[in-house]
């Protein structure tokens, strides 16, 4: 009997990471969930996927993407326990809200060190085995902000828009050795994105940008009404991964695919007005004093 495929996915212990790597563990896949905290986050995970303590298919392995050496260890983890992955799914991410004078200054660094540094990191040390394989894609989990720069989310927005470009000249990179690269842009997905653990919120409500604020407040609350179950963004990463394309970008959800569409077709102010209005944003110049 062949041995099952591994999957690698960051941020596996709640939300998007955590459907998938349910999702997978039920389709046969060795899923090993990389996590900040494994001894909690493997609970959750067993319990939500049905696993029995010690299950073959699911490893647990610590990663902190702030920190290199800890990025060293779970690769050397990851190759100990399942050799070559599959697929490495770069689904991690620290979320900060805020406009840009409102958001201090240090938390520049740790978004871009948890969503473009250490996937990088991880990438390169988990290459050379995957290389020498001839096999394996890389997912890189994006968002709407990657797409457009998203109003109060600019740096989380400038981090998908990075990491959106690294993973296209990745793909080209690494194709003549067999290995792909696929990214997949999320809507809007039922998850806990606003708990303060992995999300800071800076708005000031009375500060100066308080106009921003409540037209994205009402334009959240219309999203959030018709977000969908994480369930089915996972069974959409399964489907992706039947591709073997060197490269794909793939749109999961409507408005994210309605958002690809118009940033394609439409002239740039028109796709800004757009958005401005979307989004419920003052008009230009009408907060001048």
């Amino acid at each position: 009997m062949a041995d099952p495929r591994t999957v690698v996915i960051t941020g596996a212990s709640r939300g998007l990471g955590l459907a998938t790597a349910v999702r997978l563990h039920g389709s046969g896949w060795h899923v090993v969930a990389a996590m900040r905290s494994p001894d909690t986050g493997l609970d959750r995970l067993r319990a939500a996927a049905g696993a029995a303590p010690g299950d073959p298919r699911l490893t647990a392995v610590r990663l902190d993407l702030e920190d290199a050496a800890s990025i060293t260890s779970a690769a050397k983890e990851i190759t100990s326990a399942a050799g070559a992955p599959d697929v490495v799914v770069h689904n991690a991410a620290f979320v900060t809200v805020g406009c840009v004078e409102e958001v201090p200054a240090d938390l520049t660094e740790k978004i871009f060190a948890t969503n473009v540094a250490g996937p990088i990191r991880l990438t390169r040390e988990l290459l050379p085995a995957m290389r020498a394989a001839g096999r394996g894609r890389f997912v890189v989990v994006s968002s709407v902000g990657g797409i457009s720069g998203m109003p109060s989310t600019s740096l989380y927005s400038a981090t998908k828009g990075a990491i959106e470009r690294w993973a296209e000249a990745l793909a080209h990179e690494i194709a003549p050795f067999g290995l792909c690269v696929t990214v997949l842009t999320a809507g809007t997905f039922r998850t806990d994105v606003y708990d303060p653990a992995f999300t800071q919120t800076h708005a000031v409500p009375d500060g100066p940008y308080a106009p921003h604020h409540a037209g994205l407040d009402r334009a959240g609350e219309r999203v959030t009404r018709s977000a969908k179950p994480p369930e089915q963004f996972a069974a959409a990463l399964e489907k992706a991964l039947e591709t073997r394309d060197p490269f794909c970008h793939r749109a999961v959800g409507g408005e994210a695919r309605a958002m690809l569409i118009a940033r394609r077709l439409l002239p740039q102010a028109a796709f800004r007005a757009m958005t401005r209005a979307a989004t419920g944003l003052p008009r230009p110049n009408a907060l001048r004093p």
